[in-house]
């Protein structure tokens, strides 16, 4: 029996049947062949996580009633404990603990990453949990500098992820890397000026 391919993960039966329904399931199936999708920490991805300053969490409680919630930090908060988990801190928020609350029941979890600079989406499927009063792991993923009351961390262990097209994603610019641009072009307009200056005193 050959192993399952860690895309099953999202290609469930149901989906595999819409997917030959409607066309594409060829393709996958050679994309399945190839081993496409990882299921580690690969550098490609930890440069991802590295650059990242949000992300959105999905978890389902034991209904499996869905439920996203956005999750940030500064860039490369999220950060990679070994080969096959994610670590970051939560912080305080508005107290209604809907993901802490899914996850008690149900570990099975979702991040998505969103690049809108280079526009790109990565999928990480797997499961999470939550570590309280563990200071040694929360010092690890805390940026000390961000002004952020963390009160615990969690979890995610990689079951598989995938990028794919960029079709439809607006590309957005972070204020953060526009205003370094911007100072960047100030600083040289400012020694252009001066060294036009110096050229029009030495007529």
């Amino acid at each position: 029996m050959s192993p399952q391919p860690p895309s099953d993960v999202a290609f469930t039966p149901a989906v595999k049947a819409e997917q030959e329904r409607r066309g594409s399931r060829a393709h996958y199936e050679r994309m399945q062949r190839a081993h496409a999708w990882a299921t580690t920490i690969t550098p490609d991805l930890l440069r991802t996580l590295g650059d990242a300053r949000s992300c959105y969490l999905g978890t389902a409680n034991g209904e499996g009633q869905p439920y996203i919630q956005h999750r940030g930090g500064p860039p490369g908060f999220l950060k990679a404990i070994d080969d096959k988990q994610i670590a970051f801190a939560d912080f305080g928020g508005n107290k209604q603990y809907i993901t802490l609350g899914n996850l008690a029941e149900n570990p099975r979890a979702y991040l998505f990453v969103m690049d809108y600079a280079r526009q790109r989406r990565t999928k990480i499927w797997g499961e999470a949990r939550v570590v309280e009063n563990d200071e040694a792991l929360l010092a690890r993923v805390m940026d000390p500098a961000y002004r952020a009351a963390p009160e615990r961390v969690i979890v995610f262990k990689i079951a598989a992820w995938d990028r794919n097209c960029p079709q439809h994603i607006p590309r957005l610019i972070h204020i953060d890397d526009v205003a370094a641009a911007i100072a960047k072009l100030e600083t040289r307009i400012a020694q252009l000026e001066s060294e036009n200056a110096r050229l029009i005193a030495s007529r």
